[in-house]
């Protein structure tokens, strides 16, 4: 059946119709094809276990989600944990650096120092560090000139603080006990920061080198000999290792304690004061952010704790013995009952 003049370009016509239209829907459809968003890939390397990072994982998600980063859309997280165990951390380091990161979030000195030893281009973001010029990471906090940025919990006044708190509770306070490990920058500091505070007051100073969980046995059996006796505890790899021994070591003696991070107060401890650590890993998104646009770690400028909190685990106070005061309780940011 032969196709009429008029049929046969009505069917051209149709064919180039299609042929038009369907490059146009090809023009507008590639370019929305090539924006896509690019995923993201975070490393994040931590020296502890996930279970006792969960808080903290929770603030630097939120952290993210607030910027516009899905986990399961915008971005990937590669988790690295070594659950206490410090040599594990640099194979862990070098995995992240092998998957090709974007980026690594570390969450303390040790953590940060295996991230620093296996790569010198990949961005490292700090969570935490408690003197990141000290254990030379930054070559500064205002210009960092490394690939290497984030926050940091120096603020050497804190210990004076913690003893000032403990005085609150214990006001005939005769002796305190400074438990810390001299390998940490910013120990000495603190030390010169709670010995001013102490000498001020009238209050004995000893401190205890922590070099295994017998310093800290020795130490409280000493403590005891002493009337009205209290304890700091300052953050180091050692003491953290040791956190559940010490924290039943200070219930079992008696001897009022207070310590720098929340996860003591949770552990059993008396009271903390310190850093907020959840505002600082959802602050630590915050970098994440800026350097996956574009910024140079050397550019950001490491950032101090904005906030500190204050928390109070009653339970403790009553094995102890100790009646928290009022005005001190009504001070405290969350009270563990």
């Amino acid at each position: 059946m032969r196709m009429s003049s008029d049929e046969f370009k009505n069917q051209i016509w149709n064919l180039k119709f299609a042929l038009v239209t369907g490059a146009m829907l090809l023009a507008l459809w590639s370019p929305v094809r090539a924006q896509q968003p690019k995923r993201y890939r975070i490393g994040y390397l931590s020296a502890l276990s996930r279970s006792a990072e969960s808080f903290r994982i929770d603030g630097f998600l939120q952290g993210l989600r607030d910027l516009g980063y899905a986990e399961d859309k915008g971005c990937g997280i590669e988790y690295r944990f070594a659950d206490g165990q410090y040599d594990r951390l640099p194979q862990f380091a070098s995995e992240l650096v092998s998957l090709k990161m974007d980026v690594i979030v570390t969450t303390g000195p040790t953590s940060t120092r295996a991230a620093k030893a296996a790569t010198r281009t990949i961005p490292i973001v700090m969570a935490f560090d408690n003197d990141p010029v000290g254990n030379s990471f930054v070559a500064s906090l205002a210009q960092p000139g490394g690939n290497i940025t984030g926050l940091s919990t120096y603020y050497p006044e804190i210990s004076g603080k913690q003893l000032e708190l403990l005085k609150e509770i214990v006001p005939n306070l005769s002796q305190v006990v400074v438990f810390g490990n001299s390998t940490v920058p910013g120990n000495a500091q603190a030390l010169r920061e709670i010995q001013r505070t102490a000498t001020a007051s009238g209050t004995d100073f000893k401190y205890v080198e922590v070099r295994d969980l017998k310093n800290v046995e020795t130490a409280f059996r000493e403590a005891t000999k002493t009337p009205a006796a209290g304890a700091v505890v300052l953050t180091s790899p050692i003491t953290n290792s040791y956190q559940q021994q010490i924290v039943t070591l200070a219930v079992k003696s008696r001897i009022p304690a207070v310590y720098a991070t929340a996860e003591w107060v949770n552990a059993g401890g008396l009271l903390t004061y310190g850093a907020n650590l959840v505002d600082l890993w959802r602050r630590a998104a915050t970098y994440v952010d800026k350097i996956l646009k574009g910024a140079k770690p050397a550019d950001l400028p490491v950032e101090q704790p904005k906030k500190f909190e204050f928390i109070i685990n009653l339970k403790a106070a009553k094995q102890i013995g100790l009646t928290i005061p009022p005005n001190v309780l009504a001070r405290a940011d969350r009270v563990i009952r």
